[in-house]
């Protein structure tokens, strides 16, 4: 009888709780994880890789934050032996597509507009569905989905967003303003752009740089499939 295969990536040492728990440790790159009954994830790195790379297999995020409430490194062993050969329940975690004229990409958690040089203010404008929004002088702007909604955008003031509903939180980042709003919108055909740049403004998809941005250039986030992880007893909480 052929042993269960396990996919991991982000820490290999991984491999041996595998073992150990009578599964087939297939040590890969997010990139290349396939025919795999699941996947150990170590790291939020290797959730968004996972993310992006379109994984179709449910994930044990390890040490990868609440927002896909993760398992931390000490119980990952015992959750490990838990899941092999097991069934349990699973969360979905929408993911954007994010494009641009320059831009092509996906997001699990948040996606910004940030003024490059630090306390400088441009303007900014978010449209979903075609219809305006908002318009506003901030520092920036991030859209973050339900698991990213603990994050960034929780400490900017935005809305903690439920598991598994396809909306994005919007929200001002430093609003030159004292009643700026925030927004929750379907994850459908949402556009960022820059309306007026007094500094340049940069892209970051996750955290990670897709470059400047110019004015007038839309940024359209749309919902593009989700990843699943599981909800075990050692499971971080959410709310």
């Amino acid at each position: 009888m052929s042993r269960q295969r396990v996919g991991v990536v982000g820490d290999e040492t991984l491999a041996t709780a595998v073992e150990a728990a009578g599964g087939d440790p297939q040590v890969t790159t997010p990139e290349q994880v396939e025919s795999v009954a699941f996947v150990v994830a170590a790291g939020e790195a290797a959730v968004v890789d996972l993310a992006r790379s379109g994984v179709d297999a449910p994930v044990l995020p390890i040490e990868a934050g609440e927002g896909v409430r993760s398992v931390s490194r000490p119980a990952a062993d015992e959750t490990i032996e838990r899941l092999v050969g097991s069934d349990y329940p699973t969360e979905r975690h929408p993911v954007l597509s994010v494009s641009g004229p320059d831009t092509d990409t996906r997001a699990v958690f948040d996606v910004t507009l940030a003024a490059a040089e630090p306390a400088r203010i441009s303007e900014f404008a978010v449209r979903s569905g075609g219809e305006s929004v908002a318009r506003f002088r901030a520092d920036g702007v991030v859209a973050s989905t339900p698991a990213g909604s603990v994050g960034y955008n929780r400490s900017a003031g935005g809305p903690v967003v439920a598991p598994e509903t396809d909306v994005v939180s919007v929200v001002p980042l430093a609003p030159f303003a004292t009643d700026a709003d925030h927004w929750v919108l379907p994850a459908e055909e949402v556009t960022l752009s820059v309306t007026r740049d007094e500094t340049p403004v940069e892209l970051l998809a996750d955290g990670r740089s897709e470059g400047l941005v110019e004015t007038g250039e839309p940024i359209d986030l749309a919902y593009a499939g989700a990843i699943e992880t599981f909800v075990v007893p050692e499971s971080a909480r959410f709310f």
